[in-house]
């Protein structure tokens, strides 16, 4: 896909609901938008979008196609690439260099919606049913296995929170200790009052029956029966692009708990670069797509309005001049 030219007042690095939501807002906002996408979207193993409202249950692929027909309607344009570097600086404009092969762009402003990597634990078959039967987010999936057997794979301290949070949308659910360390007096109790089974042992593998999450396969042999598993993913933002600028990626801790990196942000999504946006998982892991949707839509009003700044200054220098 070629663009139409390659200087632009607004780049947006990322096509998904934060991405497409900002180019929108500056397409309106009569700024020449160009947004650049891989086309690998982190949600495309999941077969619906739920909790966003008036377009519940629409599937991913549908939503991004849907965006990016309104987001050319108001003439902006698309680019199907993968980014591997930035150079520049507000003062003397970005350069957007792609992968070898498609030319490089330019930009006074960056929008910066590229998501995150989910790292999974590495137990056979979470990786292979992950979006499907292999969860994380209840309030993403709870709905669907309502009723249904649970089990919770633990690896770290949180693994009690995200039970007791399941038990929300089943009364059958079970946590699995697997490599998490000893649960306190006070967890068990929570637990035991929940009626939350705790079985201990490493799990080595998840069973799969007429391609259907039929199981948790232990150690020892045994085998527990489930129709679906809560992970608790690594959320690693894409964000190495921007290090060269100086933005890069940092902890994110829940609880006390690491669970990620991502870039820092104010609440309008500027970063600690001048005239660098970021919005989404890049910047909040733990964010819906509609959370992620309403982010977008934040910085762009935000990056306009830097745009009108210095659009204001110039034009008042230049006035000034002649004088």
């Amino acid at each position: 896909m070629k663009v139409q030219k390659v200087d632009f007042e607004v780049v947006v690095i990322g096509g998904g609901a934060a991405g497409l939501s900002g180019a929108l807002t500056l397409a309106r906002a009569r700024r020449s938008v160009l947004v650049i996408d891989s086309g690998k979207p982190r949600n495309a193993p999941a077969s619906h979008v739920h909790g966003y409202l008036g377009r519940e249950g629409v599937a991913p692929a549908e939503l991004v196609a849907v965006g990016r027909a309104e987001v050319a309607g108001y003439g902006g344009e698309f680019l199907a690439g993968r980014v591997v570097a930035v150079e520049g600086s507000v003062a003397e404009g970005f350069r957007v260099v792609l992968e070898e092969g498609a030319a490089a762009v330019t930009a006074r402003r960056l929008l910066v919606t590229t998501g995150l990597v989910d790292e999974l634990p590495p137990v056979p078959g979470v990786a292979e049913r992950w979006g499907r039967e292999v969860l994380h987010c209840p309030y993403c999936h709870g709905w669907e296995v309502r009723d249904a057997p649970l089990g919770i794979l633990a690896t770290g301290p949180l693994a009690v929170q995200q039970a007791l949070m399941w038990r929300q949308w089943s009364e059958d659910v079970t946590l699995f200790r697997h490599t998490a360390p000893e649960f306190g007096d006070e967890e068990y109790e929570q637990l035991a009052a929940r009626d939350i089974a705790v079985v201990d042992g490493d799990v080595v593998a998840l069973e799969v029956t007429d391609d259907r999450l039929s199981g948790v396969s232990l150690a020892g042999g045994r085998v527990v029966a489930v129709r679906a598993v809560v992970v608790p993913p690594l959320f690693n933002a894409r964000g190495g692009i921007l290090a060269d600028l100086g933005a890069k990626t940092v902890d994110r801790e829940m609880a006390g708990q690491v669970v990620g990196r991502h870039i820092p942000t104010d609440p309008a999504g500027a970063t600690t670069v001048p005239g660098v946006w970021a919005a989404g998982n890049v910047a909040d892991p733990t964010e819906t797509v509609i959370g992620s949707a309403a982010a977008g839509l934040r910085a762009a009003a935000a990056v306009n309005a830097d745009l009108i700044a210095e659009d204001t200054r110039q034009a008042v220098e230049a006035r000034r001049g002649e004088r």
